[in-house]
């Protein structure tokens, strides 16, 4: 089994650029637990119809779904070798479930950013369409404004990067996700990673943190 990674944060801490980083480097998969429920609305499927309300007015699918979807991706062949979980665990019943469920890592990641710099990343945070790949105006804009260098999708401010919809995102991490670094904390497999410097220095330390 290779390296087992969960990626915390609050929303636009840029767990999901650090993701396809390390994804790269570690040469395992990232299992993205929005890309899949986004991917699901886009094909209209049952699950996607389900969760399309929820993820529009910021609000979380609930946690039996995201724990099938979940324990389905990570039965999948290239996930043998190790994976990087991005988006889950977001509760700890979620991080109790994975627990019982006998799914275990070998490091937790949070990466730290302050609210104020999450709210001006998210005001320029641009989603495909088609691939769900992200991109920023000013950090990490496409080849050509407005079009995925990957696929050639359109580029939007999703509904739930809208400044109302990050302040309520953000209470809500405060509230729900960020007592993981506690619970991750006590097992000994915590490391907080400083997330405002550019992708290689961030990925550089996230590297170093799960090499120790």
């Amino acid at each position: 089994m290779g390296v087992r990674l969960i990626l915390l944060g609050a929303p636009g801490a840029g767990k999901g650029t650090q993701a396809a980083e390390l994804s790269k480097r570690l040469g395992i998969p990232t299992v993205s637990t929005g890309n899949i429920l986004r991917q699901a609305i886009k094909d209209g499927t049952d699950v996607g119809l389900q969760v399309k309300s929820l993820l529009d007015a910021g609000k979380f699918a609930p946690d039996d779904l995201i724990m099938q979807i979940l324990s389905e991706r990570l039965a999948q062949s290239d996930c043998q070798q190790g994976y990087i979980l991005d988006g889950v665990p977001r509760t700890l019943a979620q991080a109790e479930a994975l627990t019982q469920a006998g799914i275990e890592f070998d490091h937790v990641i949070s990466l730290e950013v302050a609210d104020k710099d999450i709210e001006e990343r998210m005001a320029g945070r641009r989603t495909c369409t088609e691939c769900g790949a992200t991109y920023h105006v000013k950090s990490l804009p496409p080849k050509q404004e407005g079009i995925c260098d990957s696929c050639g999708g359109a580029l939007i401010l999703r509904t739930d990067d809208a400044p109302e919809t990050v302040h309520h995102r953000l209470e809500v991490y405060h509230a729900q996700t960020e007592p993981l670094k506690a619970y991750y904390g006590k097992r000994g497999l915590l490391r907080e990673v400083a997330g405002n410097g550019n992708i290689d220095s961030v990925a550089a330390a996230i590297m170093e943190a799960v090499e120790q």
